[in-house]
Parts: C-alpha cells; structure tokens; sequence
C-alpha cells in the first residue's frame, strides 16, 4: 500500500483535472504505471470485499451492478498503460506492461474465481425473473454470470489453480509477441545509395525516404517495413532484387535465428489455449470463442469460409493468372513470385482504369478527408466536431477534438494518431481510454482513440494518402462512432462491446460511402489547385474497386483458415510453425511456397491482438455490411430515416442485445451472404 505522499506525486492515482477529465498525459510518466497498478489493483480488492462482505441478501444492486462499478481506478490505469504500449511505447512502458500484466491477470482470476462473490451472482441469477428492471440490467446479469462460468468459477481449486497459471503465461506471451514484432518491423531497414535503385518509385515516396535517412544520418534513401514505406516499394520499385529483399524480410518477422524469433511463442500460446478450453470443458479454443460469436461453433465458421472460397478460388486464380501474363507480356522471365505481384498488378490496373495511386493521392490530402468525414457523419448522424488544443496528448502529432450529438450535447472527445512511428505498431486501430456510461442518471462520455500509419507529410507535401489508407481511415471512424454514439447504462455494454463477428459491421459499413461517386466528388480535392476530382478519374476509382476482387478475397479466406486451423487443434502442436502454417492455407495457395516466410509469426491480430478464432470475422462482416448497405441503396444512401434507424438499433445500442437482434431490428431479417457475392461480382 502506497503511503499519501506517494498517491499524490502519482498523477495516475489522483483526479485528473483536465478538460472533461482527459488523461493528463504531459504529467504520466513511464515509472507512473507499475506502482499506480499495484494500488489500484488494491483499492479494487478492498470494493471486492465490500461486496461479499455484504450480510444482506444478494441482489442486482449490491452484487451485480456493484461489482460492474468497482475496479473504475484500475480499468483507467490498465487501458492507458496498454494503450501507450501499442501507440507510444518505449523500453521502460514495455518493462512496466511486462510486470504489470501478470499482476492483471491474477487479479483478473482473484475475480472469476471468488467463491464468495460467484455464489452472490449464482444468487442473483437464480432469482433473474425478479431481480431486473429492464432488458439492459438482464443482459448485464446474463453477461455477468456466463462470464463467470466461463472463467473457471466451477472448477475445483486444483483446476482453478492450474487456470491461474495458464492465463498468466497467456498474457506474458501476448505482450512479448508483440514485442517482438514491433522490434522485428524496426529492425530492419533498406538504405540504398544508388539513384538508379530507384527507378519506378514515385516521386513522394523518394522524398520521404530521403527524409528516413537523414533523420538517421545516412546518405541516400531509407526504406523500412512500416506500410508508408514497405507497400508502395512493393507496388512501385523496378529493382526485383530489392523488392525480394523488402518482401522476404516483412513476411520473415518474428521468423529470423534471433532473440525476436515467435516460433516458440505461437506454439506455446496455442497449447496453451487449448489445454485452458479443455479445463474448460471445451474440445478446442475456438469452441470455447465461439461459444460467444454470433457465429457460434467451428463447423459453421469453417462452413461459412468454405463457402466463400468455393465462390472465390477460381476468382482468384484467374486473377493471378492475369498479372502473370501481365508480366510475362511486358518481358517478365523466371519464377513468377510473391514480390513480382503487386509490382506487376498495380501496372495491369493502370493500364485498365489508367490508374494508379500515384494519380490519386494528390486529391487525398489528409486534412481534407478528415473534413469530409466529419461532414459525412454529421450529414448522417448530425454529429459535430470541434478541436481543443487544451486536451493533453501522448504525442506531439496527436489531434483533440470535442464531439457533439445532433442534440448539442458531447458525445465524447476523440483522439486522431496518424502517422508511423519507431514507437507505435503497426497497421490501424481504434480503442478507447474510457467507456461511455451512465453514473447517478448523468451520461459520461467516452474517450475515444483512432490510432494508424498513414503516409507522413514532408518537407515539400502535405500528408497525401493512397485510397487503400482513405478506406482505412473511414474504417477506422466507424469504429469511433460505434463508441462515441453509444447510449447505456453499463460500460461493459457499451460501445463496441460486442461479439466480435459483430464489432467490425460499422466500420465497414461507413467504407461504402468512401467508395460512391458523390462523396468522392465532394471530398477529393487536388492539394494545390484545390480542384475537385473530375467524374471520368471518380469513374475509374469506382470501376477498379473489385479489380483482383478474387485474389484478395482469397488472401483474406487464408488468414482465416490459418486462424482457425491454430484454434481448432485438439492435441498439441508438434510440427513446426512454418509446417502447420503451409498445411492450413495450402488450398488457397496461388503462389510458390517461400522458405522463412511465414505469416503465423507476425500474426498480431491472434496472438496479440484479441482475434484468436475470431479473423473470419471481417469477412463475417462484410456479409453484415453487404446486406445492410443495400438497404441504404434503397432508401438513399443519404437517407436520415434510414441512417437514424441503423443509429437507433446498433450504433447506440452496444452489447446491450443480441447482435442478430439488433441487425434484425434494423433491416427486418437476418443477414444473406448472397449480398456478399453479389457485391464480389461471384457467380457460381
């Protein structure tokens, strides 16, 4: 127990007295967290104990709902410790997340596995008819009690013992997998010295490599394995040896002869997984997962991923084929390989559409896209966005805003982090330092976090985006609104608290409007003419859109085979990673295998990332978002009844309901994946 004069020198155990009490991140420091998680996870105890303390007879108030409101100091300080973690990390965050997780995760146990605070719930639960006043109190006591069970709290003590241990080890394993993969990702650069090198390349993406370099005091061009870098390299350099190079160093990471190496991680986390599903009760994890899916079982996800693929597969060859003779056309010779594809497809698709993302990024200058999502929600939605410079940031590059609903009132404060840095993971996130929720009949709005790795603006441009990033960041905001729009009572309900086969439909169902004629037309503006994009080049950003339609829905149904062939194992694995890995998506292979590249070991979204026997979930949700979008199409896709209605029965109404109840609420019926294959230009 910290005495008072340590609490009060610690801004992460004392009010914040920021705006709207934000973070107060230009007081934390990285020697902060261990200790102010050492007391928060003391004081939660002490509410813990109030509750089964209690000689009263249990109810929904004194047992459910009190124990949903305990921990609030520790749920604060472990999203903000994780959060920084991934998006600004450093070695003395990371040491702190490696000391405090195993901590969080006994706690985590020291919960599920009270016998005296189950036995309150078990209570509750038993008399569930009486003991709720409304379907939102009902489902949190649902909620409540299966989350119990399903964590041990019927297992002996010599079981929950061995729980303890295997949820410990699972969470150190995460953290250092990521680790790893970040290190791996930095580790690695491509200086070349020789202009010549550089043939293809366009013009930006060189001057942003002369940047790297000099910021490191080299001589030349720095390319790295961050997206702004690594994929238009791939997409552009002529050099094939320098694209192999870049290729085989980002599909090798964490598979290298060296302390990053994820191989033995992944094996044990898998094991682990399982033998935590078995003790359990479960056959396997992703029977376990599962179990809490819309989904529901292995058979219909694996069913569901092979239906798709049996639509897709030929798509998809065909596709490769094309690229391929492509390339042999234009006088490729040799093996045609992983790094020649995008290279050789992103000429077959200039020369179709006459496009190229080169021609496109001038008209996706960042601020303006940021300005016309903010004028697609509030068109939809009526929301309303104002910057507040006074919001303390983790990051100089860091953007505030305060952010108001139809009504006027705010909705919540949300954080935008664009740009890649040697501190941040890769890919793109939303996340969250605070739950929307209700306390005393007074809302309290979320803080909500929108973390990616656009292209950086340099000395001579502004950040200008590839579309690929423009769908992203539009992705990413749909997340944000799921957050942002919430209205209930709980914050374990809240928000993008959902299944997570169900979290991904607002996001993709906002990537529709990024792709129609005239939000493009009102959106894209050239950075220096700031002349609109002209319909004949919006009709060829439309028209490329399900170009190689096939391929990357097959690359897409590999992951996901991957995900679950790691999560279906019913014995231990014993072959290596790379083994099992070419085995599970060796049906959707369309190219020659490569030694050492193995995208198991690099896999954040399931070994790190909350995804396990969950990846199938996008496109799960492209059937969701497929559907509901052809309801926009019906009514008008700037239709403020129908936009209203997905608000209404969705985006406000976080996991306070079935998720198939809510969509059916919203379009009348349950889901066709027909719409998918429609959308997909698949026949049979």
């Amino acid at each position: 127990m910290q005495n008072k004069k340590e609490e009060t020198s610690n801004p992460l155990l004392n009010e914040y007295n920021t705006p709207y009490n934000t973070p107060p991140f230009n007081k934390i420091e990285p020697h902060h967290f261990l200790p102010a998680i050492k007391e928060s996870i003391e004081r939660a105890k002490k509410e813990i104990e109030k509750i089964t303390a209690n000689k009263e007879v249990s109810t929904f108030e004194n047992s459910v709902e009190a124990l949903e409101k305990s921990g609030t100091l520790l749920n604060r300080n472990a999203s903000l410790l994780f959060n920084l973690n991934m998006a600004n990390t450093c070695k003395e965050t990371q040491k702190a997340t490696g000391e405090a997780s195993p901590l969080l995760s006994q706690f985590a146990n020291d919960i599920t596995l009270n016998s005296k605070l189950f036995e309150r719930i078990k209570e509750v639960y038993k008399n569930r008819e009486t003991q709720t006043d409304n379907p939102e109190q009902a489902k949190l006591l649902e909620d409540t009690y299966r989350s119990f069970v399903r964590n041990g709290a019927l297992l002996n003590k010599e079981k929950k013992e061995k729980l303890r241990s295997i949820t410990a080890q699972l969470s150190q394993l995460s953290i250092e997998f990521g680790e790893n993969v970040l290190a791996e990702t930095n580790d690695f650069s491509l200086n070349i010295t020789k202009e010549k090198d550089l043939e293809g390349v366009p013009p930006s993406v060189i001057e942003a490599a002369k940047e790297a370099a000099q910021k490191e005091s080299l001589k030349g061009w720095l390319f790295t394995l961050h997206a702004p870098s690594f994929i238009p390299f791939m997409k552009y350099a002529s050099n094939r040896e320098l694209r192999e190079k870049m290729f085989k160093a980002f599909t090798s990471r964490g598979n290298n002869d060296n302390k990053h190496n994820n191989c033995e991680n992944i094996l044990k986390q898998a094991s682990l997984r399982l033998e935590k599903a078995k003790l359990l009760g479960y056959k396997n994890h992703a029977q376990y997962v599962l179990e809490e899916r819309m989904a529901k079982s292995p058979q219909k996800v694996i069913s569901f991923l092979d239906e798709l693929y049996n639509h897709a597969f030929q798509y998809g060859k065909k596709d490769v084929e094309e690229v391929e003779e492509f390339a042999r056309k234009n006088q490729f010779k040799g093996e045609f390989q992983r790094w020649d594809y995008a290279y050789y497809a992103e000429k077959l698709k200039n020369k179709k559409f006459n496009l190229s993302e080169e021609i496109l990024k001038p008209y996706f200058q960042l601020e303006n896209i940021k300005e016309a999502i903010f004028n697609l929600t509030g068109k939809l939605w009526g929301v309303n966005y104002k910057k507040n410079e006074t919001i303390p940031k983790y990051h100089k590059d860091v953007e505030t805003y305060e952010v108001y609903n139809e009504k006027g009132s705010l909705a919540g404060i949300l954080y935008m982090d664009f740009h890649p840095r040697k501190t941040k993971q890769g890919g793109a996130w939303m996340t969250s330092f605070r739950e929307q929720h209700k306390s005393n009949n007074n809302n309290i709005p979320p803080i909500i976090s929108i973390v990616c790795n656009f292209t950086a603006p340099s000395k001579k441009r502004p950040a200008l985006l590839t579309f690929n990033e423009v769908t992203t960041f539009v992705h990413e905001f749909g997340h944000a609104l799921h957050g942002l729009l919430s209205d209930v009572t709980y914050e374990s309900l809240s928000g993008t608290n959902v299944f997570q086969d169900f979290v991904e439909l607002p996001s993709q169902l906002l990537e529709n409007w990024a792709r129609e004629k005239e939000w493009l037309k009102n959106s894209a503006r050239h950075y220096i003419t700031n002349e609109p994009i002209d319909e004949e080049l919006t009709d060829r950003v439309i028209a490329s859109e399900k170009f190689q339609e096939g391929y990357a829905t097959v690359r897409q149904l590999s992951f996901g085979f991957n995900d679950m062939a790691w999560h279906t194992i019913e014995t231990p694995v014993t072959e290596s990673a790379w083994q099992f890995e070419k085995r599970a998506m060796a049906k959707t292979e369309l190219f020659p295998t490569i030694e050492k590249s193995c995208m198991s070991t690099a896999f954040s979204h399931i070994f790190d990332g909350g995804y396990s026997a969950g990846y199938y979930g996008y496109k799960w949700a492209e059937v969701l978002d497929a559907d509901a979008w052809e309801e926009f199409q019906k009514n008008g896709i700037y239709d403020k009844e129908t936009a209203q209605k997905f608000k209404d029965t969705i985006l406000a109404k976080g996991g306070t309901k079935h998720p198939m109840e809510l969509y059916k609420k919203f379009k009348g019926k349950e889901p066709s994946v027909k719409a998918l294959i429609r959308r997909c230009g698949f026949s049979n």
